[in-house]
């Protein structure tokens, strides 16, 4: 029988520690972190209203909030999935406002602006998934309304499901991929003594 090489069987070792360690890190600390923020955010409904925060908070998902927004500069459609589209208005200063949604795409009525009660989502965010890999900053956030402006339908409830819980199964995919690889390895190394 040959002997086993030891450089491809430190690396390969080095390689499964090395996913195992990712797979301990999601199970055993970023799990009950995202349990923690999760349970934040079930309870921040019945908080009490706050200002609208004028810089990206997480913690604030979900939570009731009040702003002003005298004259709107600018106001757009964004997708809403089944909904059809969002009209956000852009009252500056940070302060961005989903008033209520509308199946027809080319929606044009202007809303002249006002005083505005809801709660803390956030905002249409353009970056994709590797583009916020490299910037940092927070995804913004807007003031759902509860109420619509005249021809807008009103917008959804906060829930919860729309915040992803994976690192259980992140996990799973690690400690996976680290038996995978030993799996591998081993059936190259009889291979080679064969």
């Amino acid at each position: 029988m040959r002997r086993v090489p030891l450089l491809p069987t430190v690396i390969v070792a080095l390689a499964v520690a090395a996913m195992i360690a990712l797979g301990l890190w999601q199970w055993l600390d970023r799990a009950p972190q995202k349990q923690a923020y999760l349970a934040q955010l079930a309870a921040n409904p019945a908080r009490p209203p706050i200002a609208f925060p004028r810089r990206a908070d997480d913690r604030l998902l979900f939570r009731r909030s009040y702003a002003a927004c005298p004259h709107p500069l600018a106001q757009r459609l964004a997708g809403a999935g089944a909904a059809g589209f969002r009209l956000i208005a852009d009252c500056g200063d940070g302060l961005l406002v989903q008033l209520g949604t509308t199946p027809d795409p080319m929606f044009a009525r202007r809303w002249p602006g006002g005083p505005v009660r809801g709660f803390i989502s956030h905002a249409p965010d353009g970056r994709s998934l590797i583009g916020t890999v490299f910037d940092r900053h927070p995804q913004p956030l807007l003031l759902v309304a509860d109420t619509p402006p005249l021809g807008l339908a009103a917008n959804g409830r906060p829930d919860l499901a729309s915040v992803p819980n994976n690192h259980l199964s992140y996990a799973v995919q690690w400690f996976l991929f680290a038996a995978v690889a030993t799996v591998i390895y081993v059936l190259a190394l009889r291979r080679r003594s064969a």
